[in-house]
C-alpha cells in the first residue's frame, strides 16, 4: 500500500493538483526540452514558474496566459529568444534568464511595470532595449557577462533602481543618464572597458557606496579628483564600519574602492 500510496502522490494528476493549490511550479533539473503544456492550462493559478537547469530552446507564446505569475526562472536553458508577448506577464516581479543563449530582449520588455528583479547574466546580448527605462519598480538590474558596449541612456529612468550588475561584458562608457539613478547603492562594472565615468556619477548618485571597477583602463587619480569622492568615500567607509560591527565577514576586495590598479 505504501508504494502505491507514493504512485498516486507523484501521478500526474496529483502534481498539477499541487501545481494550483500552491501556486508554484517547480521542475528543476528535470531533463525537459519544453515546458509541459498542462502548466498553461492552470492560467490564473501560477504565481512561480522555476524551470531552471533544463535543455528548454524556447518558451512558447501561451506564456501569456499565466497572468498573475510574479516569479519566472528560466535560468541554465538553451533558450535563444523571448516570446514578443512577453509584456503581458503583468505581475512579474523576479525575471531570472541566466546562463542561456539570448542575443536580444524584446521591447515588450519594458511592458513588465512591476518588475523589480531582472537578471539575464551570462547571455550573448550586444544591446539593452531602449524600453528598459519603462521599468521604473526595477532593484536590480544584472547583465553581467554579455558583449554590451554601452547601456542604453534610457536606463538613468530606472528609478528605483539600487544595484546594477555588468560585470564581463565591453562597456566603453556609461550614458551621464546614471547620475538620475539616487537611490543607486552598488555599480559593478569589472572587466569593462571604462576609461572614465560620468562626471556626475558620484555627486548625483547620493546613495552610492560600492563601486568596482577592476579590470578597467582608469586610474585611482581620475576617481578620487571626481566631484563627490569625498561624500562618497564617507558612505562608502560608513557602511564597512557598520559592517564591522555587525561582526559581516568581508573579503579585502571589499575593502578598496573597487579599482584595481
Amino acid at each position: 500500500m505504501g508504494c502505491c500510496s507514493s504512485k498516486g502522490r507523484d501521478s500526474p494528476a496529483s502534481r498539477i493538483e499541487r501545481w494550483r493549490s500552491t501556486g508554484i511550479v517547480a521542475m528543476r533539473d528535470s531533463k525537459l526540452k519544453a515546458i509541459p503544456s498542462e502548466v498553461f492550462g492552470l492560467d490564473t493559478s501560477v504565481r512561480t514558474l522555476d524551470v531552471t537547469h533544463n535543455r528548454i530552446v524556447e518558451i512558447p507564446m501561451e506564456i501569456s496566459r499565466l497572468i498573475n505569475m510574479q516569479r519566472l526562472i528560466l535560468a541554465n536553458n538553451v533558450i535563444e529568444r523571448l516570446p514578443t508577448n512577453l509584456g503581458k506577464l503583468q505581475s512579474v516581479k523576479v525575471l531570472i534568464l541566466d546562463g542561456n543563449r539570448i542575443t536580444l530582449l524584446p521591447d515588450e520588455l519594458g511592458l513588465l511595470i512591476r518588475l523589480e528583479r531582472l537578471s539575464v547574466s551570462g547571455n550573448l546580448l550586444n544591446c539593452l532595449p531602449e524600453t528598459i527605462g519603462s521599468l521604473r519598480n526595477l532593484l536590480l538590474l544584472n547583465v553581467s557577462n554579455n558583449k554590451l558596449s554601452s547601456l542604453p541612456e534610457s536606463i538613468g529612468s530606472c528609478f528605483s533602481m539600487e544595484e546594477l550588475q555588468a560585470n564581463d561584458n565591453s562597456i566603453g562608457e556609461l550614458p551621464p543618464s546614471i547620475g538620475s539613478l539616487v537611490h543607486l547603492k552598488s555599480l559593478l562594472l569589472d572587466n569593462n572597458n571604462l576609461q572614465q565615468v560620468p562626471e556626475n556619477l558620484l555627486r548625483d548618485c547620493k546613495a552610492l557606496q560600492n563601486i568596482s571597477l577592476h579590470e578597467n583602463p582608469i586610474s585611482m587619480d581620475q576617481f578620487q579628483q571626481m566631484d563627490g569622492f569625498q561624500e562618497f568615500e564617507a558612505r562608502r567607509k560608513m557602511k564597512f564600519d557598520k559592517q564591522i560591527d555587525s561582526n559581516v565577514m568581508m573579503s579585502s576586495k571589499g575593502l578598496d574602492e573597487g579599482l584595481d590598479l
